[in-house]
């Protein structure tokens, strides 16, 4: 019988882009918790700013673009300055708009379906290329010789995606569709890649909604009939890294629902 040793999560040094709001700061929230520490890449410098207060000497907030490949090196480049390395990279920044190609206002623009697409798809992969470049440098851990992880954020709309989503649900779909091929590549450095397709959860995107909107939502989901917590999404992303045979899957978190 072999016996692994789990990693302890006081070790993690991560990075998370969007992680001054929702999934992203309730991740840092649960890895500084459990000891470790955490950068936080993120355009809103206000809220950026609180959460690095609030959260206390573990965390460094980094203004950051996601879609500026220079911007996203740099901060890869202060984080691992501050923190001493990084073994975990989370990429929750991105955008959720709605929008018909043929909408009451005309025909959709073809550049705000590049926008979205920028943002989401384009803006994780910046992450990944510049996270990956500092992983594979890291002392191998433990019998497997793994170097870090690498955890994605799709969405439920990459596979039941609703009218208005076309550039949204195209855009988490590229995110699916290149799990495994990083995984595969990455494989021979020690470096897993993971997706996360959440369902409804209760972030700032729903702060506008009318309550009985949110509640048709709730009853939609199967079980529990209620909103995804961002706490819930953190608890898989620190599973993630401590299970090793997580590896090129997206996992979908959402209370079985399934979107007509």
């Amino acid at each position: 019988m072999v016996t692994e040793t789990i990693k302890p999560l006081h070790d993690i040094k991560a990075v998370i882009s969007g992680g001054a709001s929702g999934l992203g700061l309730a991740t840092a929230q649960h890895i500084v918790a459990a000891g470790g520490q955490a950068a936080l890449l993120d355009v809103d410098v206000d809220r950026g700013r609180a959460a690095q207060h609030a959260l206390g000497e573990g965390v460094r907030f980094i203004e950051t673009d996601v879609t500026r490949e220079t911007a996203v090196d740099a901060a890869v480049g202060e984080a691992v300055e501050a923190l001493g390395s990084i073994n975990l990279a989370v990429n929750c920044a991105g955008v959720a708009p709605a929008a018909r190609v043929l909408g009451k206002e005309g025909v959709m623009k073809t550049e705000e379906f590049s926008r979205v697409v920028t943002i989401n798809l384009v803006g994780t992969f910046c992450l990944v290329r510049a996270a990956a470049d500092v992983m594979q440098h890291n002392a191998p851990w433990g019998p497997d010789g793994e170097r870090g992880l690498i955890v994605n954020t799709a969405s439920i709309a990459a596979f039941d995606g609703q009218v208005g989503q076309a550039h949204y649900a195209a855009s988490k779909a590229g995110i699916v569709g290149m799990t495994l091929p990083l995984a595969r590549e990455l494989a021979r450095f020690g470096i897993r890649v993971m997706t996360i397709a959440p369902g409804l959860f209760r972030t700032p995107l729903f702060d506008d909604l009318p309550q009985k909107a949110v509640a048709a939502l709730e009853a939609a989901t199967p079980f529990p009939p209620r909103l995804g917590r961002a706490d819930e999404f953190a608890r898989l992303v620190c599973h993630l890294y401590q299970n090793p045979m997580f590896n090129g899957e997206t996992v979908r978190l959402d209370g079985a629902l399934r979107m007509g």
